[in-house]
């Protein structure tokens, strides 16, 4: 089979096919000859083997894109070795567009193409031929595969994907600095022809912008280019394919260009002078006006640092820059006074805070300015002449004392009188008041130094003409000491004293005050009473450094003869008048224990050692009374029910209570006596203690023989007590039920010569001195005063 072409647009392919059509089949078209699959038999025919050699001969077709013709455009034709050209071999077609876009002759094998084809679309098709006959319908060669390309032409124009486009460049930048790099696509073959060779060139933009013709990249074109001029840019970019002949196609762009913004231009101030009118009254601190220069720059490049370069006006003012509205801001430091100076001039000073170096050439980037202030006059309330006033008077001065002065002026030109009077709103008002012309002021009560020592006061000031302008002032008056107060002994509290303190022995020191400031205060004298009687159990004693110490006269103080004593002590200060105070001391004797320097009454010690304090002692009392409250009311309950004291399961009949008590020793002689027994009443007469020295007995003869009181009752009998007791105890309801033995011991009726005991029989006195027994501790004190010598107690 053979293909052969004969339409040829393009010279390329006219070329082709003039050498195809002179050359003739020789070359494309395939012949049948012998091959070593085939015999040649002696009538002509061959013999065909089983292996046959296929005779197909393949080239590729090419069909031209965009045919706008009024016939199928032909493509080519295929040709089999087996076709005698006797209709006898039939083609038939298959693969992409087979029977749709390419149809073929079954009869000659021409391909045509029967619908206009878009390479940027398809760029080629793949399609099978074989060839059958026509009559057995059985394949003559094998199925073979070729490729129809889609030949290209210039039908699509250059574009901008990515337009428009938006940029930016600095202002004053040099020719050629790169703005931005454009590019364009081509749909056409970029491998056949010049169809997608393209070429940019400027439309619009010049002279300030150039392009690249091949790499598009747009930059400047013209130097110095001031953004405060022109600040935006349209360009407009074209690329042209086929390298940019005529004919060829092309497509556009718009590029926005923006020059941004570089600190060139200095700031300028519209005018170099400007006047300011400021009152007088204008506050320290707060705005009185505003400058502004202007910079034609933008953003950070724009930023003016304002100044005040000359000294009269950086005293009085200062300026500071606004970073919305770029002013500057001018504020007092200092109160104005018409009366001292009447105008200020102000040299101002803008500068740019970022100065690009690249622009120095054009000049220092700041500028000046004059502003000239005049103060304005303003009616002023009146002026103190002292910021504060510090005043004194004496305590106890009559009403109407003078105190001190105050003095306030009119600060305006015209020198207004004045006139003064006191804030109501205070406290201390009720104890001075202001005199309304001359500003003296006054005491209305006499003053007390220990009551208020200081009184704070505010005085007023207002101009006649304007009473409405007013000024104050705070004064502070002292109250000064006089020696008013007499000294007193420091504390109340009582002065211990032990039972085993000697003579002379310091008992404790005492100490004044004195209401009265240091210089009164503070130098006390201390003596006993000279109208009273020498005392004859403490002295006191003048230390002479304000203090004083009561020292006992004699040794072992009793608290069961006398627990109490009272000391009356004269302090004088050391004032101008001499005062004096007479303060009593109340001395209090305790059985003392020793804990290092302090001393206390072992009742104290106790409570003082438990951490207890009185309203502990109150809630333990309240308990103890419930619980006794809880255990009477529980042992009425139960009489009253009758029921037994001992519970058991036994039917008890007897019982029998035993009392174990061991008595109370030696010093206990009443625990049994049998007194009780026979009349309580009168044993309640006789009972005395004997562990202790009874009152009031002294005795100087022999000693006295003591008889038992069992002996005065010995005509009682016991045996009809007894049986008393026993009639009592059966008719008493409220025992319990059952028999009860009841015990009473009975030793007789004593001895006729009474008791032996050496308690009851005071002797004379042994001429031995027992008072070292005061130094052998509380161990000894009950011995130490039985055998000490007898003293008599003197009471003050």
């Amino acid at each position: 089979m053979r293909i052969s072409t004969t339409s040829c647009l393009c010279p390329f392919l006219v070329c082709l096919c003039f050498i195809q059509r002179c050359s003739g089949a020789s070359h494309h078209v395939p012949t049948k000859v012998p091959s070593k699959n085939q015999t040649k038999l002696a009538n002509g025919e061959t013999e065909v083997h089983h292996r046959p050699k296929r005779g197909w001969i393949w080239n590729q077709f090419f069909v031209l894109e965009e045919h706008m013709g009024p016939d199928a455009q032909y493509v080519g034709k295929l040709h089999s070795n087996s076709d005698k050209g006797d209709g006898s071999v039939r083609y038939i077609l298959s693969g992409e567009g087979a029977g749709t876009i390419f149809i073929i002759d079954e009869v000659t094998g021409d391909i045509h193409a029967t619908k206009s084809l878009d390479r940027e679309r398809k760029t080629h098709y793949v399609l099978h031929a074989q060839a059958l006959d026509r009559n057995t319908e059985e394949a003559l060669e094998p199925k073979s595969e070729f490729i129809i390309k889609v030949q290209d032409i210039n039908d699509n124009a250059p574009k901008f994907p990515d337009g428009p486009f938006v940029a930016s460049v600095p202002e004053m930048s040099e020719v050629g600095t790169s703005v931005l790099q454009v590019t364009a696509t081509d749909a056409d073959d970029p491998t056949y022809g010049n169809s997608a060779r393209i070429v940019y060139s400027i439309l619009q933009g010049q002279p300030y912008f150039s392009v690249d013709p091949k790499t598009g990249i747009i930059r400047t074109a013209l130097a110095n280019m001031d953004r405060e001029a022109r600040e935006h840019y349209t360009v407009v970019i074209q690329a042209k394919d086929m390298a940019g002949q005529v004919g060829g196609l092309s497509g556009s762009t718009t590029i926005n260009i923006t020059l941004t913004d570089v600190n060139d231009n200095p700031p300028k101030f519209p005018q170099k002078n400007y006047q300011l009118y400021v009152p007088e009254s204008a506050q320290v601190g707060k705005p009185v006006g505003k400058i502004k220069a202007n910079d034609e720059d933008l953003g950070v490049n724009a930023d003016i640092r304002y100044s005040i370069i000359n000294s009269e006006g950086a005293n009085m003012f200062s300026i500071s820059a606004d970073r919305d509205t770029r002013e500057g801001i001018i504020s007092l430091k200092k109160p104005l006074n018409f009366e001292r100076k009447k105008t200020y001039t102000l040299n101002i000073e803008g500068v740019n805070t970022h100065v690009d170096p690249r622009f120095s050439y054009l000049g220092s980037f700041k500028d000046t300015a004059t502003l000239k202030i005049t103060v304005g006059d303003v009616d002023e309330a009146p002026v103190f002449s002292m910021d504060y006033y510090i005043m004194d008077v004496y305590e106890n001065s009559p009403s109407g004392t003078e105190v001190g002065a105050v003095t306030a002026r009119d600060p305006d030109s015209r020198n207004s009188h004045v006139r003064y009077f006191l804030d109501r709103k205070e406290e201390g008002i009720n104890y001075f008041r202001v005199d309304e012309y001359s500003g003296v002021i006054y005491t209305t009560l006499p003053l007390d130094r220990e009551d208020m020592p200081w009184h704070n006061i505010t005085v007023m000031a207002s101009e006649v003409d304007n009473p409405s302008l007013l000024s104050h002032v705070p004064v502070t008056v002292q109250v000064l000491d006089v020696n008013d107060n007499p000294p007193e002994i420091a504390t109340d509290e009582e002065v211990i004293v032990c039972e085993s303190s000697r003579p002379g022995q310091v008992i404790q020191t005492v100490t004044a005050v004195d209401k009265d400031d240091f210089a009164n205060g503070q130098r006390f004298s201390f003596a006993s009473p000279s109208q009273l009687p020498v005392n004859p159990n403490f002295t006191l004693k003048d230390n002479e450094d304000s203090t004083a110490s009561i020292i006992a006269r004699r040794r072992r103080f009793s608290h069961l003869t006398q627990e109490l004593y009272e000391l009356p002590i004269v302090v004088w200060d050391g004032g101008e008048p001499l005062l004096s105070g007479t303060s009593t001391l109340t001395l209090r004797v305790c059985p003392c224990q020793r804990h290092g320097r302090i001393r206390m009454c072992q009742g104290e010690a106790f409570l003082s050692s438990a951490g207890l304090s009185t309203g502990a002692l109150i809630a333990i009392l309240l308990c103890i009374v419930i619980l006794l409250a809880i255990v009477v009311l529980f042992i009425t309950l139960r009489r009253s029910k009758k029921e037994p004291l001992i519970i058991s399961e036994e039917d008890i009949r007897e019982n029998v209570v035993t009392y174990d008590d061991e008595g109370g020793g030696e010093e206990d002689t009443e625990a049994f006596d049998i007194i009780a027994l026979r009349n309580p009443a009168a044993a309640e007469e006789l009972k005395f203690r004997r562990d202790i020295r009874p009152e009031g007995r002294k005795h100087c003869g022999p000693p006295r023989i003591h008889r038992s009181p069992s002996v005065e009752l010995d005509e009682v009998d016991v045996h009809e007590f007894i049986k008393q007791k026993l009639v009592e105890a059966d008719m008493d309801t409220s025992v319990p039920p059952y028999d009860s033995l009841q015990t009473y011991a009975y030793e007789g009726q004593g001895s006729p010569t009474g008791s032996i005991s050496p308690l009851d029989s005071p002797g004379t006195h042994s001429e031995q001195d027992f008072n070292y027994l005061d130094d052998w501790g509380p161990q000894f004190q009950k011995l130490a005063e039985l055998y000490g010598d007898p003293e008599s107690d003197v009471t003050t």
